[in-house]
């Protein structure tokens, strides 16, 4: 190969690539994210989170030896003590959620 098809390979691969993320943000396209909910002291931390639809919510337990799951229309954990739980949100709305062990404890999902 020449030194100057080389050159114009480059600069095609280069202004390509580049253009690449300019057109997926003009197209209203983002990357997913995930979003931590911590179940402790017989709460959910925090207690709302808002999220944009395709992002994910992953519960995390860390409150000792106590027994909790999630349930929410659409989705529910196992009864566990330790773990993670990850439901991801396709569609926008409000989801509401508990533990079924412990009926004080509720928390929401707001998905835009």
């Amino acid at each position: 190969m020449n030194g100057k098809f080389v050159t114009a390979i480059a600069t095609i691969a280069v202004t390509g690539a580049a253009a690449i993320p300019a057109a997926a943000t003009l197209g209203g396209a983002h990357a997913a994210s995930s979003h931590a909910v911590v179940l402790r002291h017989n709460r959910f931390l925090p207690g709302a989170v808002s999220i944009r639809r395709g992002d994910s919510v992953t519960w995390v337990w860390s409150d000792g030896r106590v027994m909790h799951n999630v349930v929410g229309h659409g989705f529910q954990s196992r009864v566990m003590s330790h773990g993670t739980f990850t439901v991801r949100f396709t569609r926008s709305g409000t989801y509401n959620y508990t533990c079924t062990v412990h009926a004080h404890m509720n928390g929401r999902v707001i998905v835009h």
